[in-house]
């Protein structure tokens, strides 16, 4: 198994994607969302819950900065204009048009969790150490990459579950402009992460620690290592029919990380600890519906 692509990826090459992103995708513009939406009741029961939870975790960037600027105390130029200019522009406009929609549907407001975990603030700690920035640096890359990956499936399916209602002005003026924005921010963390193995940034000792922290730490989008959030999620994939085959997706999810982080594995198609919290989360799910629960 190949740990890196034949093209070389420069921070020239980076810092110009970051430019054209910004170009080509300004925030999206809620006067210019349509919101008509044909049968409210039925797009509330089949997709409310997933509304909600992907405008939450969307206006959770503001945390995700916060959370930035304790593990990169000394964030290059490249980083800091990708997350501060593009990012998190274009990411808190997702999250206030799909809360606007889920309000049209008649549900509640989103209730972004904003707080910095504390391990969060253990590792920021030590993040003035250039070798442990380097590591922070690399499990922040491969968090984005996982995280957008699941962004963009996640879309892919609601997308296509708006068309088949025939919610035209949902598919075509919120979710398609959203899903269209998601695939720049997975290219720019998996480039990032590509450069940092290419460049041997990292030592033997810095890429084992590594494993170590983001097996131990992984978590998927918007759970924040919270059960009743985990909870959530296997619901989303449950409503969105990605639990059906969880190892298919868990490729999916994993393939930047399986790639660089665990090439020596020979044969090894996904980290095991992203089928592990796939898994985690419907279990969680099914578990709440036995107990006769429903999202709120």
């Amino acid at each position: 198994m190949e740990t890196v692509p034949r093209q070389h990826i420069t921070q020239k090459k980076i810092a110009e994607h970051v430019q054209r992103l910004g170009e080509l995708y300004p925030p999206i513009r809620l006067d210019s969302v349509d919101r008509t939406i044909k049968r409210p009741g039925l797009v509330a029961r089949k997709f409310g819950h997933v509304i909600d939870y992907l405008a939450r975790v969307e206006l959770e960037v503001d945390r995700n900065v916060l959370e930035l600027l304790v593990l990169l105390p000394d964030v290059d130029e490249i980083n800091k204009t990708f997350y501060a200019d593009v990012w998190q522009p274009q990411e808190i406009q997702h999250g206030l048009i799909l809360d606007r929609l889920q309000q049209d549907l008649g549900r509640t407001a989103a209730k972004p969790h904003l707080d910095v975990s504390f391990k969060i603030k253990i590792l920021g700690a030590l993040a003035h150490l250039k070798p442990i920035q380097d590591i922070a640096k690399l499990m922040y890359f491969l968090t984005g990459a996982s995280t957008e990956r699941q962004a963009v499936l996640a879309y892919n399916q609601i997308n296509r579950g708006m068309q088949e209602l025939d919610e035209t002005a949902i598919s075509e003026t919120i979710i398609t402009p959203i899903k269209q924005q998601e695939p720049g921010h997975f290219a720019f963390y998996q480039m990032s992460a590509t450069a940092m193995i290419q460049d041997k940034v990292l030592r033997p000792w810095q890429l084992f620690l590594t494993r170590v922290l983001r097996e131990k730490s992984y978590h998927l989008v918007g759970t924040n290592q919270m059960k009743q959030y985990k909870a959530d999620m296997g619901g989303v994939m449950v409503d969105l029919g990605l639990d059906h085959d969880l190892e298919a997706y868990a490729r999916e999810v994993g393939r930047v990380e399986n790639r660089l982080l665990w090439a020596h594995k020979q044969g090894m198609e996904f980290p095991p600890y992203i089928l592990k919290a796939l898994k985690e989360s419907v279990d969680l799910y099914r578990e709440r519906l036995e107990r006769g629960l429903t999202f709120a």
